[in-house]
């Protein structure tokens, strides 16, 4: 036999669990990869040396629904994350505080398109899970 108190310190515990799980369903997110890798350049410390930079690049999107917008400007957020990477300094590329400024100014530059694009941001975060770079 299960105590009143008992039950009561149950259910307090039981809805403790489900409020941010009721919080997170009402985001519907979707990731998409950008397919292949981005493999591109970046300056070197002089302009006579370049390096590389290869990197798998996951994106977050606000809803599913949004997917299909994603995946047909695809073209466009590529060509997008390589003039990202091409404009970045060998040590910011380098570095893991660099390499934070390049995904945020990544995930900007993505939503300041899509806006133009669609009227909506689209994107919601960029997620690097593959980051090499040789220079």
């Amino acid at each position: 036999m299960v105590r009143p108190r008992a039950l009561a310190f149950l259910s307090l515990f039981a809805s403790a669990l489900v409020s941010p799980l009721q919080a997170q369903s009402g985001a519907d997110y979707a990731y998409l990869g950008l397919e292949p890798d981005i493999v591109t350049n970046f300056i070197g410390p002089s302009s006579r040396n370049l390096g590389y930079v290869r990197v798998t690049i996951e994106l977050m999107i606000h809803d599913v629904e949004y997917l299909e917008i994603a995946e047909h400007h695809m073209p466009l957020l590529r060509a997008t994350a390589i003039e990202v990477f091409g404009r970045q300094p060998e040590d910011k590329v380098k570095s893991l505080t660099g390499r934070e400024d390049i995904r945020r100014a990544m995930l900007e530059s993505f939503q300041v398109l899509m806006i133009q694009e669609t009227g909506t941001e689209v994107i919601k975060d960029v997620i690097f899970t593959k980051y090499l770079y040789q220079g």
